[in-house]
């Protein structure tokens, strides 16, 4: 866990990221289009911005960002609104899991990324309400929101695909990208027998795993309402379903020798590296980590995105989700200043645009040039909702964690498949048992 104060006078600071920089969430959750701004003036600052003062802690999982200077530079730009607000952040090396435990002790800080796994009915208990002036004309508005209120606000939009360097696929020979998950597991051992490591799985990190999983598999089967169909059922998850089809593919690169050799040490910010240099060629994660891999020595025009092939029809559905989910403490003593924040980093800050995110205002365009590539091979884009709030309390009735990625790394090493497949059923069902489901 790693600490730091910035001053700049008196400073103050950001926060931030769903799949995104040294934690992830991929909160892939959506509201199709923003309803009705319900009511929520809350926290709203009615202060001038010169009368706003003291101090608020931010939790972030972008440790990256607390060590390169980026930070500083929103900092700076936050200043000239509010020269007399000091603000400390925190950045969490494991933030999926630490954020629920700081949840729960009060440790929290003033202004947080959400738990991606949080019941909506939880919300009002940790988190202040947002005002309706940050949700017009953004995407996602509706998934935080519970009786009229919002409680957190996405901080950019996603999709997930295969990140790759160009250069690794031209060494081994590979001279287009691979359209079915054939022609992906022949241009795997073509990497791999260049000694390219084909996919760098990040099994280590653990949250790169979410992408494998829970938080993910939905939009493989093209109902963006597809996790509320499970709730009904005691074996919700199955090899067949397209759960058990995203995690097979994950083992067979394990199986293989396709994906990294040390799949214990978390080498995730070293795998960022290797990807830049080639050393590796893929990733299987969101746009948000192109900027990353970028910033860790290779050029632009050196790395691609393209759908993932899941299966060989030729033709497949992609997620459009918001990464984490920014929102007000309720314990926070200082609710207009962190307020002020939050609308300051969604609406001023280049957050978005730096981590490679597409902005979270629907009329905006995205600035990563890789996106064009991606949408030019005619995915199917299919927009997360809100979630089912049982869903989540059956799940941690069940203690199946949903946002960690601990549960995918069970599945993509474990003996049989199946059997542990069945494992998982017999806890959800014995929770749906238990809650009267």
């Amino acid at each position: 866990m790693k600490k730091k104060s910035i001053g700049v006078g008196l400073a103050s600071v950001m926060m931030v990221s769903m799949l995104a920089a040294c934690g992830s969430s991929n909160e892939a959750e959506k509201s199709e289009s923003p309803s009705a701004s319900p009511a929520a003036t809350n926290a709203a600052s009615t202060a001038p911005a010169s009368d706003l003062k003291g101090k608020i802690k931010v939790l972030t999982h972008r440790t990256d960002y607390v060590n390169d200077g980026t930070l500083d530079g929103y900092v700076k730009k936050f200043k000239e609104k509010y020269p007399n607000a000091e603000v400390e952040f925190e950045g969490l090396t494991n933030y999926a899991t630490d954020i629920k435990v700081r949840l729960t002790t009060g440790e929290a800080g003033d202004v947080n990324m959400l738990d991606g796994g949080m019941p909506t009915s939880d919300l009002p208990k940790y988190y202040e309400a947002l005002p309706d002036s940050l949700f017009e004309n953004a995407y996602f508005a509706d998934v935080r929101e519970l009786d009229g209120k919002r409680y957190g606000i996405a901080t950019g939009v996603n999709t997930q695909g295969i990140v790759y360097n160009k250069k690794a696929f031209k060494e081994a020979g590979i001279d287009k990208v691979p359209t079915t998950l054939d022609e992906l597991y022949a241009d795997a051992q073509k990497l791999k027998d260049k000694g390219i490591i084909p996919l760098y799985l990040n099994y280590g990190a653990q949250w790169p795993m979410t992408n494998w999983g829970i938080n993910s598999y939905w939009y493989v089967d093209g109902n963006p309402k597809y996790t509320d169909t499970l709730i009904g059922t005691d074996t919700p998850f199955t090899v067949d379903g397209p759960y058990g089809k995203l995690v097979s593919i994950a083992r067979e690169f394990v199986n293989k020798g396709w994906a990294e050799k040390d799949l214990s040490t978390n080498n995730w910010e070293m795998s960022k590296g290797e990807i830049a240099s080639g050393k590796a060629a893929m990733y299987f994660l969101g746009n948000w980590v192109i900027p990353q891999v970028i910033g860790a020595g290779a050029a632009s025009e050196d790395i691609g995105f393209f759908p993932l092939p899941y299966d060989n029809t030729g033709k497949y559905n992609v997620p459009l989700g918001g990464d984490y989910f920014i929102g007000v403490s309720k314990d926070s003593k200082n609710k207009e200043l962190a307020t002020a924040w939050v609308e300051f980093f969604i609406k001023e800050s280049s957050y978005a645009a730096d981590s490679g995110f597409m902005p979270i205002y629907k009329d905006q365009e995205p600035a990563v040039p890789q996106m064009a590539e991606f949408k030019s091979y005619n995915p199917n884009f299919i927009e997360s909702t809100s979630t089912d709030p049982k869903f989540n309390e059956i799940a941690n009735k069940a203690e199946i964690a949903v946002s960690t990625g601990s549960v995918e790394q069970e599945l993509v090493k474990a003996p049989d498949l199946q059997k542990a497949f069945d494992s998982i059923n017999k806890k959800w069902a014995d929770a749906r048992k238990a809650l009267g489901y």
